[in-house]
């Protein structure tokens, strides 16, 4: 393994557990700053040339070969609804990025510089209109707002893809099994893409969207006598959210003698390469990138039959 890829594994692992969040800090043809993952993202350069190919979807303006790779590029301030500059020009930089095991460029009007935010510094969206829509949080920086973008849900609504859920079935199980799931996620789209694949197991989900927000629903179960992990028989954590994250939510269940039993999977739209060691630094059950929802379907069904052959010895 190289020297620079144990470079930034250790970069990404530092932060897990101190529940920071690099930001990468660009605009939108506007003087409005907006955030995204730093870990997402691959290369900034200046706008290629953008060329068109029959199968994109109509929301792409083009695509772009950036070193030798077709690279589809979507225009981000009019995805998200973003007011076009008065001038009319064209955005002058390509973010390239890589999630959900796929590589896309997001074309924008400025690119700032990258910042490491303290999550529990991040807070809920307000809820002012269609724009809000795209947005998992903000936060301040040197004074200034900061709209953290969703763009897992940019994506998914300018490429629309089929849900993989055809031929799952119901498990069968033991009466004394728990069916349901806790789920932490600040996307709605995760959130509605894992409740409906827990729902063709025959499961239940119960949603929460960021990581204080389920420490707090387990501590406050254990508080009142409840076995959380009699409760729930997994729980499936996102990575970025805003109050706490993934990582923070793994090393506080694993910190509380009343917790450290449930399983947790982390699922994460972030680089495979790198998830092993995140897993093993904050002590997760096991990872799951998104989005293959028969990937996820299969390593549920894994744990519930685990499960069921635990509580049957």
């Amino acid at each position: 393994m190289s020297r620079d890829l144990l470079d930034r594994i250790d970069q990404r692992t530092r932060l897990a557990g101190h529940n920071r969040l690099a930001l990468l800090l660009f605009r939108l043809g506007s003087r409005q700053l907006f955030g995204v993952n730093v870990f997402k993202v691959q290369e900034v350069i200046p706008r290629p040339p953008l060329f068109t190919l029959p199968q994109l979807p109509p929301a792409f303006a083009g695509a772009a070969d950036v070193r030798g790779r077709t690279v589809p590029v979507l225009d981000l301030a009019r995805a998200v609804g973003h007011a076009a500059p008065a001038s009319g020009a064209q955005p002058p930089y390509l973010v390239v990025t890589e999630f959900n095991r796929t590589v896309q460029g997001f074309l924008v009007s400025g690119v700032e510089r990258i910042v490491n935010i303290a999550v529990e510094d991040i807070h809920p969206p307000p809820d002012l209109g269609s724009e809000c829509h795209y947005l998992t949080g903000v936060t301040r920086f040197q004074g200034e707002l900061i709209q953290l973008l969703d763009v897992e849900s940019v994506l998914a609504e300018s490429a629309p893809r089929a849900i993989e859920t055809h031929g799952l079935r119901p498990l069968s199980l033991a009466a004394d099994v728990p069916r349901d799931v806790l789920v932490v996620d600040d996307s709605r789209v995760a959130r509605n893409q894992i409740r409906h694949v827990l729902e063709q197991l025959g499961l239940s989900a119960t949603l929460l969207s960021d990581g204080r927000q389920a420490l707090e629903h387990l501590q406050q179960l254990a508080e009142g006598g409840a076995v959380p992990e009699r409760r729930y028989a997994m729980v499936i954590s996102d990575i970025e959210m805003p109050a706490m994250d993934g990582y923070t939510l793994t090393t506080e269940i694993r910190r509380a003698p009343a917790l450290r039993g449930l399983h947790v999977i982390l699922h994460t739209s972030l680089s495979g390469v790198f998830n092993h060691a995140m897993v093993e630094r904050v002590g997760a059950d096991d990872f799951v990138p998104k989005y293959s929802e028969r990937e996820l379907a299969q390593r549920i069904e894994s744990r519930m039959m685990a499960l069921q052959r635990a509580r049957a010895a």
